[in-house]
């Protein structure tokens, strides 16, 4: 599955976008770029997704109130947590080092939701809590890029706590080799993942099969790599 996730990745190289401006330490994108701008089909398109969360969510609750059940749900939402910050390590390896925003399918970042007919508490809380956590994982990594003294107080503490992947952790995946701490949501995963090498050996399977060499293999350039705030 992960190997048909990055050739479809591969399928087009990425192009660093010129349109970054560093400030502090942090790359900002321009606002005057076109590629940046939300339409409303991409507003339909998270409106839609978010609204179906919140139905998966409200009917966990519901569920889990009617049946007294709620520890089972409890733990399946903390399951979703969990198996959401793997999802997004492998999604940002992925994106880091193959493919680009012309991608087909991944690129445009399509979302699929579990069926809302289902009336489980406990495959509604893992589901609810998973996709809204995939759904966000942009916003948790934006705010590792954001100056920590503008976040807000309760987001500095998520990450201080490790329920939000925190700043030092995150740092580490913009430093050399910048191969590691892929996973954004609470950075779980990211210690097993590299410990084992996982990617890597995803990578060189990949370059054996097909040829493509990961961008961490070479040197990169502050075209196309962040820089987290110092401090």
């Amino acid at each position: 599955l992960i190997c048909s996730f990055v050739n479809i990745i591969i399928a087009t190289n990425i192009k660093p976008n010129a349109n970054n401006l560093e400030i502090r330490g942090a790359i900002r994108p321009q606002l005057n770029d076109p590629s940046l701008l939300s339409t409303w089909s991409h507003r339909a398109c998270v409106a839609c997704g978010f609204t179906m969360v919140l139905v998966s969510l409200a009917k966990s609750i519901i569920g889990a109130a009617n049946s007294h059940m709620w520890l089972e749900p409890i733990l399946a939402g903390s399951v979703g947590y969990v198996l959401a910050d793997l999802g997004s390590g492998i999604y940002h390896w992925g994106t880091d080092n193959y493919g680009s925003a012309l991608t087909p399918i991944v690129g445009a970042q399509i979302e699929a939701f579990q069926d809302v007919v289902c009336d489980d508490p406990i495959v509604h809380g893992l589901v609810a809590v998973c996709s809204d956590s995939i759904m966000f994982r942009q916003q948790f990594h934006a705010w590792n890029h954001g100056m920590k003294s503008q976040l807000p107080p309760v987001v500095v503490a998520l990450q201080d706590l490790g329920i939000l992947v925190s700043r030092s952790q995150h740092a580490a995946h913009h430093r050399k080799p910048y191969n590691n701490n892929y996973c954004i949501v609470s950075g779980v995963w990211n210690g097993f993942l590299d410990k084992h090498k996982v990617f890597e050996a995803l990578e060189m399977m990949l370059f054996l099969k097909q040829g493509v060499r990961p961008r961490s293999w070479s040197e990169p350039t502050s075209e196309w790599t962040e820089e987290s705030e110092s401090s």
